[in-house]
């Protein structure tokens, strides 16, 4: 059952997140926390593969919530994102309203009165029935809330945006035949941004501001440590911060989180008990997206082998 009552506290977020697998750090939790207590969306920004996505994941399975998701794209439209009419539904009605005319007229005996009845039945067409709900508004019609993601708003158009304020403000749309519909519980919204263009202001003021970054190695090695619990202490420590030096290079795409959990899932798999530069060679494409980027960091390996391991004696 969903669990609609603001969290206790910051901590309670914390392990309230903890438990379904996401290793939140105090700034995350705090913007949570936040969001749920004064109601607001939160607007997720960093590189691509750092959580954002699984920050909502992780909400809506904490709670017990049913889980949204808008997936935004270039030409993203009000009929995709918001509603749609059902015409062959409108069309199927069409054929019976002609099929029953002269029901419908009844003993209508001018031009006029025979109008008025039409027009009467007309009004159906554009009604609550005939309306096809998509994820914005099945977000406001969920009865006991949900965690509505709006993933990748950056990778829409400018214009979509402003069909989003007035949900985002006031958790309500305007559907001009049917007037305003208001959620019946307020949903927990998150938007994503990879920060591949400038959101507008009016956009951000309606939201709190959450960046999520490459986390530091300490905070990494517990991420690694939740999602890979097969792995090492030494080769944890290792491998975290051999990409930690990986990350000090200027590649044309650094690895993140996900790609960290991938890579410890590889050398769990391989039965690695410790780096070397054999098995990072072998599964270094694991990490790192572009041959360029591996060929930049090849000649680096052992350097940034024995700087890792050095740090895991000390740390």
């Amino acid at each position: 059952m969903a669990d609609t009552r603001p969290t206790a506290s910051i901590e309670a977020v914390e392990s309230g997140l903890a438990a379904q697998g996401y290793i939140a750090s105090r700034q995350i939790a705090t913007a949570v926390y936040l969001s749920q207590q004064i109601d607001k969306p939160i607007l997720v920004e960093g590189p691509a593969g750092v959580g954002k996505t699984e920050l909502a994941k992780a909400i809506a399975a904490w709670r017990g919530m049913k889980m949204i998701r808008l997936q935004c794209y270039e030409g993203l439209d009000e009929a995709k994102a918001l509603y749609e009419w059902k015409y062959a539904k409108q069309l199927l009605y069409t054929q019976i309203l002609k099929d029953k005319l002269g029901e419908v007229l009844g003993g209508a005996q001018t031009l006029g009165a025979a109008l008025d009845q039409l027009h009467t039945f007309g009004d159906v067409f554009f009604s609550k029935e005939f309306v096809e709900p998509r994820p914005l508004l099945q977000a406001l019609e969920q009865p006991n809330g949900c965690v509505l993601l709006i993933d990748e708003i950056d990778k829409s158009d400018a214009e979509f945006e402003s069909l989003l304020l007035e949900i985002l403000s006031d958790f309500q749309v305007t559907i001009p035949e049917l007037g305003t519909v208001s959620a019946v519980a307020p949903p927990t919204v998150i938007l994503t941004s990879n920060s591949e263009r400038d959101l507008g202001d009016a956009l951000k003021r309606r939201c709190l501001h959450l960046h999520i970054g490459f986390p530091e190695q300490r905070l990494e090695e517990r991420i690694v440590e939740s999602r890979v619990p097969g792995i090492s202490q030494t080769l944890r420590r290792q491998m975290v911060g051999f990409i930690h030096e990986i990350r000090s290079l200027d590649l044309k795409k650094l690895p993140s989180v996900s790609e960290a959990i991938d890579w410890a899932r590889v050398l769990v798999l391989l039965q690695a008990n410790e780096l070397d530069h054999e098995i990072v060679k072998d599964t270094l494409n694991v990490l790192l997206k572009y041959e360029a980027d591996i060929e930049a960091a090849t000649p680096q390996i052992s350097a940034f082998i024995a700087k890792a391991s050095r740090q895991g004696v000390f740390s």
